[in-house]
Formats: C-alpha cells, structure tokens, sequence
C-alpha cells in the first residue's frame, strides 16, 4: 500500500506537465507587445509620467520597427528639463504626420485629414478641420499649415491657399489669381508684402497677391522668417537675407549645401546648412541681423540630421538622431534633454513657452 501511494502521485504530476505543453485548438495564443522607447534621463529621474508610445496601440501593430509609425510625441513645459509623452489620442495612421505650432493653436495632418488643438491644453484635443482640397495631386507632402500676420493659412503643393476664418469656422481661397504648382511657403512681411516659395524660386507681391513678380531665381526657397526689417530664408545654396522687404536677396551662408531651417532668436537669429566639407549640418547663429554667423554645432554629435533649432526661455534647443540637446550658453555648450528613437529624429516645435518634440523618419 505504501508503494502505490507513491506511484500514484507520480503518475498525476506527470500527466498534468505533458497536459501544460499542449496547445489547445481553441485557445488563443498572446501576442507580446513590443516596448520600444528608450528611457528618458534626467538630473532627478521621474518615470511616473512615462509611457511607450506604442502602448496604446493593438499589440499586432506596436511594431516599433515599422518606419509607417509616426505618431509619438513629447511635451515639455520647462524648457525642454521633463518631457511628457502625449502621444496617446492621436489619429492612427501608417503615414508620417506633420506638426505645425503657433503661438496658441497646434495643427496636424495626419492620413490627408487636418486636425485643430488649443495648444494651452495639458493633452492636445484633436477636432477635425473643414479644409478642402487637403489632399495634394503631387507625391508631395500634402497640405502644410502657416502662421502669418493675416492669420492662418493652409497651402499645399499644388498651390492652393485657403485662410482660416474663426468665427464662422470655416476656410477661405486666397490670391487665387496665382496658382502654380511646386509651393514650399507663403510668408507675410511686417510691410505687407507676401512672398511665396516655389521649387523654381520666389515670387513677392506688393498690392495683396493682385501682381507678382520673381524676386529669386536660383532655385527652391522653403522657410522665411523676419526680424526688425530683416528677412532670413533658407534655398537649395544655403542661407540667403534680404534687408528692402523681399526686393533682393544675397547668399550668407554658403557652405555647398542647402538651407535647413531658419529661426528667430533673442538678439538675432539661428539657421541650420548642410556643409558639404564637414558631411553634416551646422547650426549658425547671427547677433549682427544677420550680415555675419557664427558656428555653434561644435559640442555637439557630428550629424546629417540635424532638424531643427528653436529657443525657448534663456534656451536654445535642438534635435538629432541621438536625442534633443539644449544650449543655456548661447551654444558653446550642450547637453542632452532626450534620447533618441531607433531609425527617426525629433523634430522640435514651440508654442508659447512650449515645447513639443515629434518623432519623425531620419531624413525629414
């Protein structure tokens, strides 16, 4: 009796281990979910606010690897110090979107559909705008969003131009009268003149977009900003200034590469040009209204991709593969605020004294 007692027992354990390595046919198997951000670091580490960014998505699709997942983006509302993932909510989609910030209001397209969020909210709420013809003919970006002393204005490549009018909520044509395709800008000047960026050059118009004439012809100019009479752009030879409101333009920064970004900053300004002796974009900051510039890229990573420069406080910050950087000296030193993405760059946007940090394809 004693030895069937044991036997007994012996035989159940074994009969229940083979039964817990057969697959039943109706059960189903667990996908595991793919965690894939790197942790954020700081002076005094707080994980309580972190979250991946794919968390939220079924876990089939958290496929960090797939390039299609644009959609994860931070918020910082200290200068770039803590970093708040606000990813969550974001229109799902395959395709890469595209942020636009202005001083109070968010903007992005996302799936050839535009979206609307106050930008004072701790979480942006996104409502579908009533924009038509978003969708561009071209394999271009489709419609990009412009803050401009008139107000808000949509344009896209194909050269459509709307106005965004609050009260009735709705969006309006505007300077139908010169339509082209290949659009990179539209830019008001503080003196009333819009200039308007094409692949082959820009075009300024002094009476409300009634006649136009070609201002530039030495290829695309994309990005324009003013300062104190001074206009600043980039084009496909670098940095180029103009200081009799669009009339002329001269080369500034000339290094064999294009223009990346332009940016206004506290006594001056701030440009991003592709140097093709270095193999890497530069940032150049000017303190003069941009008649001489200063390179201020040396403490920093040597990069192709260097997106975006914007300041924020006493703050210069900006963005590369390996994270985002920030600068409380003007640019002589750096120090990273953010890691990095496998396989993308943030690009930098502020609003307010908001930053936002938006996870896009390296490259864009």
């Amino acid at each position: 009796m004693k030895r069937l007692f044991v036997f007994v027992p012996t035989i159940v354990l074994v009969l229940l281990l083979l039964n817990s390595f057969v697959k039943k046919e109706d059960e189903p198997v667990e996908k595991p979910a793919i965690v894939g951000m790197k942790s954020f670091i700081n002076k005094t580490p707080d994980y309580s606010w972190w979250m991946d960014p794919f968390a939220y998505l079924p876990a089939d699709k958290a496929n960090r690897n797939n390039p299609g997942f644009e959609n994860v983006i931070f918020k910082s509302k200290d200068g770039g110090e803590t970093w708040q993932n606000i990813s969550k909510g974001l229109p799902e989609t395959k395709e890469p979107v595209m942020f636009f910030a202005g001083e109070s209001e968010l903007y992005l397209n996302a799936n050839n559909m535009m979206y609307h969020s106050k930008g004072n909210l701790n979480a942006p709420v996104w409502e579908k705008e009533n924009l038509p013809n978003i969708q561009t003919s071209s394999s271009r970006p489709s419609t990009s969003i412009v803050f401009n002393h008139s107000g808000v204005i949509a344009f896209n490549y194909d050269g459509q131009i709307y106005q965004n009018i609050p009260a009735e909520k709705t969006w309006l044509p505007i300077h139908t009268s010169f339509r082209k395709q290949s659009m990179r800008t539209i830019f008001e000047s503080a003196d009333g003149s819009v200039l308007q960026g094409y692949d082959d050059g820009l075009y300024r118009s002094a009476d409300k977009g009634k006649n136009w004439k070609k201002v530039t012809d030495e290829g695309w100019v994309a990005n324009i900003i003013e300062s104190d009479g001074v206009l600043i752009a980039t084009g496909t030879k670098g940095i180029m200034r103009s200081t009799d409101d669009g009339e002329h333009w001269k080369w500034v920064i000339m290094e064999g590469g294009v223009g990346i970004a332009v940016e206004n900053i506290d006594g001056g300004f701030a440009a991003i040009a592709y140097n093709t002796v270095t193999k890497s974009r530069r940032i150049h900051i000017s303190v003069d209204n941009g008649k001489t510039w200063e390179v201020i890229t040396n403490g920093l990573p040597a990069s192709m991709l260097i997106s975006s420069i914007k300041q924020v406080g006493k703050y210069l910050v900006c963005s590369q593969p390996e994270g985002v950087f920030r600068s409380a000296d003007k640019g002589k030193t750096w120090n990273k605020v953010h890691s990095g993405i496998d396989n993308k760059v943030f690009k930098v946007y502020d609003s307010g004294n908001v930053l936002y940090a938006v996870a896009v394809t390296e490259g864009c």
